[in-house]
Order: structure tokens, then sequence, then C-alpha cells
């Protein structure tokens, strides 16, 4: 539960603000601060900026020297506690400042603080207890940036008290908790009895040791083990275990329940995470997976609509982007083998999502005139550029971007479809099967693109694929432009390739994407598509739509440009370095897909129990499952150059097929792939083994 981070404008800034308490969203502001001063320095502010240096962060530690202060920094955390070793170079006299930005917060003895913040509008409290291992020498309430000892509470906005302290070491201890200040007490006795950061750090090493180790990769380019294990860890982000000794606070109806022995998670980017993140999770972490199926489930029944979340946060469903792909996580763990969930359940909550819940994005409004639209002939209209909207629901920024709203719902249909199949609801089925082709209304066969429709069914021109749409291109796509979406048709590439034409025309226009030009300078496509960087031509590494583009030459005979592709693309994009990624990591869907890709596999279709095969970036990788059985990926022949399959086996089999089936890889595998400097162009080329689609 307990995340945290230097607040810092960027990477390369000379100041961090504050020390974090808890980091309650992707992005956002610690809620509390603790910030140490120096007792030669004046105590003004209820948040201080420092410059700093010698900065060390690792998943269990962080350490930090504020220079101007003088004084070290030495944290470590638990899940839902956290430890500060706060060193002065006075050692007669030293503050701290704790801040609430909205909230409360009072003494509780001479030694203890405790307090809440409230998490931005939403009604939802963060609770604090915070203990000092010496005595406070005395305390007082910050008010207009001065200490006022006659005070030992404050409520209200950016508000702080200030501990003094007559020596130069400072060792704090907190617990923190969404329930209550003694919940957050109890968080606290529970996880840390000790004042020593050494304790709960090695503590914190060895259990990110075992959750690392569960993958285990051989290489002699240290900076690409580096890279793997730095995006493993940030898979384990989100989503979040805020159950409290049986207990949790859900945003959904701002109530506190019992969690019945099964932990509640929240905090899901689902826009991002649907594609890789889960899908890595139901090899690694099943049981973790299944909790988290079953808390969407309990957000759904939460609410009085029942609707399954889309983005589920801290403080409530945000609603943010477009698509309802909560539904693609459901049915992947489940056509995967993992059952330990009511799907019957989760099925009602998903189709209430989708058929009376508005497509619009960044919204949770019931069906508006253009959902009714959509029912009635299979796609989300859209306006001209310039053409006043009419629809009081759309969102002024976010636009109703009609093709990306068509293609993503048709996939959460085909998701659907799968689910109710299972459950022998033939007539929603065949219903929901028929909707998750809709794409095909939008298919402009002139163009072979993706295409916004107007209301009465005619292409919108004049129309420019590259930046039609406005800012984001949000008219009518999202962050990315038509060259991106061209290929949303996850569930179903064989009836693309088919609509292209062919195979070759599909490869084609495939390269094609890869050497478009931006069309205009840097500046101005950046401008307008600021979203859509970590370009190669068309193609953009940085955002999750585009993620699985490079996989796409398995289904159409040229496996051996996914195995360039992919490998040019790790190596160009993510680097240990300053640069690090592309893009936004969006709660672990853009390092998920960095995980699989150099292992040499990637799941292109959530909801088909299949991955397509890449080239892996590692000598030797062996995944310990959830089951306990070990998928291995033997790479011979391997160095930088030799990035093409030339010969492979999958459990002593020949195996000439670009992909493999999770039942090939869940009882324990071998995969042995062969590589060489030069393509083979006929190692798994053959089109009547090209992965499957919902066509084939």
């Amino acid at each position: 539960m307990l995340r945290i981070y230097p607040e810092r404008d960027d990477f390369t800034s000379d100041q961090i603000e504050g020390l974090p308490v808890i980091v309650t969203s992707h992005r956002g502001n610690s809620a509390f601060n603790i910030s140490p001063v120096n007792g030669k320095s004046p105590v003004s502010v209820p948040v201080k900026k420092y410059t700093y240096d010698n900065e060390s962060i690792t998943p269990y530690r962080y350490s930090v020297f504020l220079d101007e202060e003088d004084v070290n920094v030495d944290y470590s955390l638990s899940h839902q506690s956290g430890i500060y070793n706060l060193t002065s170079a006075n050692d007669e006299l030293n503050y701290i400042v704790v801040n609430t930005r909205k909230g409360k917060l009072e003494q509780v003895d001479e030694s203890t603080i405790s307090g809440y913040q409230c998490i931005g509008e939403s009604e939802v409290k963060v609770y604090l207890y915070l203990e000092s291992q010496s005595p406070v020498k005395s305390l007082g309430a910050l008010i207009d940036r001065t200490v006022d000892y006659s005070k030992n509470s404050v409520e209200g906005i950016d508000q702080a008290l200030v501990l003094e302290f007559a020596t130069g070491q400072m060792n704090l201890r907190y617990g923190v908790s969404f329930i209550s200040t003694e919940q957050a007490k109890r968080n606290l006795r529970r996880e840390i009895d000790t004042y020593d950061v050494n304790v709960i750090a090695e503590i914190g090493r060895s259990k990110w040791n075992e959750v690392l180790g569960k993958i285990e990769v051989n290489s002699p380019d240290e900076d690409n083990k580096i890279l793997f294990y730095t995006s493993l860890y940030r898979t384990y982000e989100r989503m979040i275990n805020i159950s409290e000794d049986g207990f949790y606070y859900s945003a959904m109806d701002n109530t506190v329940h019992a969690d019945q022995g099964i932990s509640f998670y929240t905090d899901d980017w689902a826009w991002d995470t649907y594609r890789a993140t889960h899908p890595l999770r139901v090899l690694i972490e099943s049981d973790m997976e299944i909790e988290m199926i079953q808390s969407y489930m309990r957000m759904a029944q939460q609410t009085k609509e029942g609707w399954m979340p889309t983005f589920p946060e801290v403080t409530g469903d945000s609603h943010r982007m477009n698509g309802n792909h909560i539904v693609a996580s459901v049915w992947d763990a489940y056509c995967k083998g993992l059952c330990g969930f009511d799907l019957e359940v989760a099925y009602d909550a998903c189709k209430k999502a989708l058929t009376e819940k508005s497509l619009l994005p960044w919204k949770r409004t019931p069906n508006t005139e253009l959902d009714l639209f959509y029912r009635t002939n299979g796609y989300y209209s859209a306006l001209r550029h310039g053409e006043k909207e009419y629809v009081e629901e759309v969102d002024s920024w976010e636009k109703r971007q009609s093709v990306a709203v068509t293609l993503g719902t048709c996939f959460d249909d085909w998701c659907l479809s799968q689910i109710a199949k299972e459950l022998g609801k033939d007539a929603d089925y065949s219903y929901f099967l028929k909707q998750s082709y809709n794409y095909r209304n939008l298919y402009n066969p002139e163009t072979m693109f993706f295409h916004p429709k107007d209301i009465n069914g005619n292409f919108i021109y004049p129309f420019d694929y590259t930046f039609s749409g406005g800012l984001g291109a949000r008219e009518f796509y999202d962050e990315n432009n038509a060259w991106i979406y061209r290929w949303d048709v996850p569930h179903n590439p064989a009836d693309l390739i088919s609509l292209m034409g062919g195979a070759d025309r599909f490869v084609a226009n495939l390269d094609q994407t890869f050497r478009e030009p931006l069309g205009k300078s840097k500046y101005a496509f950046y401008s307008q598509l600021p979203d859509q960087t970590g370009n190669v031509g068309q193609f953009s590494m940085a955002n999750e739509p585009a993620l699985h583009i490079p996989y796409l030459y398995n289904y159409a005979g040229q496996p051996w440009k996914t195995q360039k592709r992919i490998r040019e693309l790790l190596r160009q994009w993510f680097r240990n370095d300053l640069m690090g990624m592309p893009g936004d990591e969006d709660g672990g869907g853009m390092s998920a897909f960095v995980v699989f890709s150099a292992m040499g596999f990637y799941p292109v279709t959530p909801g088909l129990p299949v991955y397509n095969i890449g080239s892996p970036l590692f000598e030797n990788i062996k995944m310990k499952l959830s089951n306990g059985n070990i998928f291995e990926i033997d790479v011979r022949n391997f160095s930088e150059k030799n990035k093409y399959i030339q010969s492979a086996s999958l459990n002593g089999i020949e195996w000439n097929k670009p992909w493999f089936h999770h039942n090939d890889i869940i009882n324990g595998a071998k995969l042995i792939l062969v590589m060489g400097e030069k393509a083979n162009r006929n190692w798994g080329a053959s089109l009547r083994n090209s992965p499957p689609s919902l066509e084939n």
C-alpha cells in the first residue's frame, strides 16, 4: 500500500520538496511531508525545498544528503509503515516540520503526533500516526510563517506542526491508514518495532529479492539486466493492497468493509495494464491476480449502478481514457485457468458497464444519444473539425475520440462474447461477437485506415491520417494518430490482413508505419501529438496502443521482422541512463512490455491464451510460474548481433511456429531458440502456422 518517491520537477532538478510519507496516486504529491530544518535556519514554510546530493534509490531504501541543510536522510518502508533516520550536523537544535495539505494534525504525547489528509476533492482520507524515538523538546503550530508554541494542533489547508529537538539524531517511524488514526497505529505496531532503518531495509531487500527472483535472467550485459529488473519491479507498483487487518476502506461507497480473508486492491490504470501487466501477473502472481479481479467485482457491487470500474483509484473510479478493458483482464485470467472467482458475477458487471454506461471518454454517465447511435449503427459518430459539439455530455477537452472508442469497444465486446460463450449465454455470445466486428464499419478500403464517419455514414473529408483530430487527435483517436489506430484490432489480426488485401499488403503497410516521416517539424508534430513519442517513423514506442504492433509481422508470415523490430526498439528506446523509457510508464503498462519482450514473447491478444515469439535479450531465462513449475527459455548462439531465430524446439519437439499456447508452458516447459546474425526467413513463415485470431 505504501509508495513514495522524492518530489521534484523532473529527474534533472536540483531540488526536492520535503520528504514523502505516502503517495496515493500516480504522479501525485505525497500526502503529508516531513521537512527537517537545521536549527541555524528559520522555520517558515510547511514544506521546505532542498538542494540535495548523494541520492540513492532502491525498492526498499532511500537515502539522500540535504546539502544546504546539512542533514543526512535514510529511509525504509514496510507495507503500511515507514521509518526515517535523520542526522543533522547541528547536534543541539533541529526541527521537523510535518504538514497536511488539507486536513488535521495534533499532538498525542511528548513524542507522537497523528492526523489525516483529505485526498483531492474526494471523501477519502489518509491517516497518519507518527512517533519519534527522542522526546520532542517543544511543539508548535506554523502560523503565518512563524511557530506558535501555544498551539499543539492545526486544521485546514497547508497546515503544519513543528517538532523541536535538542539533538542531531532524529529517528521517526509512522503508520498510515485509509480507515483511522487508530488503525494507522496498529499498522505501525504490526510492521515496525525498531528505529533502525537497517533492520527494515534488510527485510525489504529480502522480500524484493524473493519477488523479483521469480524470473531469473542470464546475460553478460549488466545494463540489460538492470533494465529488466527495474521494469519487473515497476509492474508491482500497482495495483495496491489496501486491506488493513481484515478491513478496507472503499471509495466506491465511502464505507469500511470486512475483506473476508480476500485482500482488496485498487489503483489500476486499466487502459494501459490490461495489455501486458495483468497477463504477466497471470503467469507469476496468479493468486494476486485473482484477488484483484475479486476486488473489481466488489467495486461494482459497491456502486448503485453495478458497473465494472474503468480506472479504479484510491479515490474511486476516475473514468480516465476510454473503453471498459477490465473485461479483458477478467477473461484473460479465466481462459488461462484462473477460475477462483465467480465468472457469472463478473460477467454481469462487465455487461452493465458496456451496455448501460456511456462509452464517452473520461465520463461516468448513462448512455447518451451517441451510445444509442452506436448500438444501432455500429460505430461512434464523429464531427467534422470545427463543427460545434451538440451532445452536452462530451468532455470539452477529451472530445468524442470516435474511432478509438469504436475500436476499443470492439475488443471489449469480443472479450465479453467469450465469457458469454463460456457461461452458455448463446444469445449474448452471438450479439457481442457480431459487435466485435464493428471496426469494419470504419475501415476505409481505399486508404486502408480506420476513418471517422459522420452521423449519416459518410467518411469525413478532407482528412489527414497524421494530423487530423486536433490536439492529441482526440476528435477521432486518442493521444495517437491514425497510423497507430490502424492496427488496433488485437482480437482479429487475421481479418485485418484480409481487409488490407492479404499478407503482402499488410506487411507493406506495417513497414510504412515504421518509415513514414513525421510530416512536419518535430516541434510542430509534438505540439499536436505530445504523447506520440519514441517515434520510429509514425510508430510510437511511448504509448500503449502501439505496443503490440511490432509483433504483427508474425501473423503475416514474416516473423523475422518482428525479431528485428523488437531488438531494435528495446535497444533504441529503453536504456539504463537518464533517458530510461520514451514515454509514460503508466503503472506497469510500458514496463510489462519490456519484461515480456526482453524474455522473447508477448501476449498480443489478452483473452487468447497464446503468446507471440520475439527475440530475447538474454542468454537464458527461467520463469517460476505461480504453480511452482519452471518455464525456461534457452537461447543458443546468443549475442547482440544474433537477433534472428534459425530454429526452435519446445519441450523437445521441433517448433516452427512464431507463437505458443499457454497450455504449452503452464506445466513447466523448455523453449530452445537457436539464433543467428542473418534472418532465417523460412522459420515460422507458413501462414498456416500464424498465431490464432478470432478468424482462425
